[in-house]
């Protein structure tokens, strides 16, 4: 009798326990319960260099330069290229001095329109319409304003480096200006110049073309440049950083 009133008692408790609590508690014990569900898309945003969100060519500015830049206009692109091989091979290599070639273009160019105009004259034709350059005190002020304030925040920038308040920048900077002596040493001020120009005409469109292999590149170049800055900030800036101790008072 009491077996079966054991019996009973399970019955009605079972029959009391709901149903979805019963199909829940078996998937849960079931093999598959330490399988987790379908994890949702999450979307990784790629390495960019320099940190940029945005398009190669908004960075550049978006206007005019960014599209000679980048060979929007390759009519363009090629006469500024063209131009600047001409202007760097009459000097470098034809030996022709600035001041020369200013002096001498502006005599041909005075003797040219000096002759049209004595030749209109002559023939009772109009003159030759010579346009007029006046720099208005407003575009005159906003210029010096814009020097200005580069020539301010430059200062800024170099008052924090040399108080030691960003290391990693006054580090970049002494690389930077290390390099450029070094450059400057090698070539001229024309030399470097023609080389600037060379490589705002080049490496911007290339890059743009192989964007994504480069990021992905200078990424791996990053992650072991950070590795090397982590131990060179634990072996010798943490020691630079680490104040003297205080001299005990007798």
């Amino acid at each position: 009798m009491a077996e079966h009133s054991e019996e009973s008692v399970l019955t009605e408790e079972i029959q009391q326990k709901p149903r979805g609590h019963d199909s829940s508690s078996s998937l849960s014990s079931g093999p598959d319960a330490e399988k987790p569900g379908p994890s949702p898309s999450v979307k990784v945003t790629p390495y960019r260099l320099f940190s940029r969100e945005r398009p190669v060519h908004q960075v550049l500015g978006s206007g005019r330069t960014a599209d000679v830049m980048l060979w929007r206009n390759k009519k363009i692109s090629a006469g500024v290229l063209t131009g600047g091989t001409a202007i760097w091979a009459l000097f470098e290599l034809l030996g022709y001095h600035l001041l020369t070639l200013i002096c001498q273009g502006l005599v041909l160019s005075l003797l040219i329109f000096f002759l049209w105009s004595k030749a209109c004259t002559l023939i009772n034709k109009s003159p030759p319409r010579i346009p007029e350059v006046n720099v208005s005190e407003e575009q005159a002020i906003k210029v010096a304003s814009n020097m200005r304030n580069g020539m301010n925040r430059a200062s800024g920038v170099l008052r924090e480096m040399a108080l030691g308040h960003d290391l990693k920048k006054f580090l970049a900077v002494i690389a930077v200006l290390w390099i450029l002596s070094i450059v400057g040493s090698s070539v001229n001020f024309l030399t470097l110049i023609y080389i600037t120009l060379m490589t705002l005409l080049t490496v911007p469109v290339l890059y743009e073309k192989y964007e994504d292999k480069i990021d992905a590149s200078a990424e791996k170049a990053m992650t072991g440049i950070k590795q090397q800055y982590a131990v060179f900030d634990a072996k010798v800036l943490s020691m630079i950083r680490r104040r003297p101790p205080k001299a005990k008072k007798h």
